[in-house]
């Protein structure tokens, strides 16, 4: 099973999502796409995202990959930590690893403190095309979860661009360095990592072993 865990404020619908679907039915295999804005995107957390991961990895008597953008690879590191049984391998694209109060910001930038006191962000959601409205639940339930220091000996294949605004290309490059089983590509691309698609399609065709 292939599990493809979709950003924040993104969807199953998200170019990504729809490229790497697309390729892998043209191999005869399915990628496994969870709606991780439901029930309702404004009460979104990162346990509710593991809860929707956990019910998926139970179905397959095989070990799962799972595939996370942003927010969706802080979910799939967390997951594999979880359950390292039933995740044979990561595949992470601009993953938002740290969540620690030097690096994030609220979502658009927003401060943290002013997310706080208001108990919810107006947000613009890219796969619906308005604003909705995210609570701070979302900022403090992610805090309970740690990807910056998780043990993964399973084989990771991570891809970040160089002119990512919204993740840090440093973070991520610092969180690979000392990680052995850790293959970590630097693009010249931003957060989308549309530019890099058939690259990073080619490299994932040889991490499933599909050649």
């Amino acid at each position: 099973m292939i599990i493809y865990l979709h950003g924040f404020a993104s969807s199953i619908h998200s170019g990504k999502a729809a490229f790497l679907r697309e390729r892998l039915r043209e191999r005869g295999l399915d990628l496994v796409t969870p709606d991780l804005n439901l029930p309702d995107f404004s009460t979104l957390t990162v346990t509710r995202m593991l809860e929707q991961t956990h019910a998926l990895l139970a179905q397959s008597d095989e070990p799962a990959t799972l595939i996370g953008s942003s927010l969706g690879g802080f979910v799939a590191v967390n997951a594999a930590v979880k359950w390292p049984d039933r995740v044979k391998g990561l595949v992470l694209m601009a993953p938002a690893l740290d969540f620690s109060d030097a690096s994030l910001s609220g979502p658009g930038g927003a401060k943290i403190q002013d997310w706080k006191r208001d108990g919810q962000l107006m947000v613009f959601h890219y796969a619906y095309g308005r604003m909705l409205p995210i609570r701070y639940d979302l900022y403090e339930d992610a805090r309970r979860y740690d990807a910056m220091t998780a043990p993964l000996s399973m084989p990771v294949l991570v891809f970040q661009g160089k002119q990512d605004t919204a993740v840090n290309p440093r973070v991520v490059e610092s969180w690979a360095r000392d990680r052995p089983n850790v293959e970590l590509h630097l693009l010249d691309d931003d957060h989308q990592l549309a530019a890099s698609l058939p690259f990073m399609w080619e490299q994932l065709r040889t991490f499933l072993a599909l050649d």
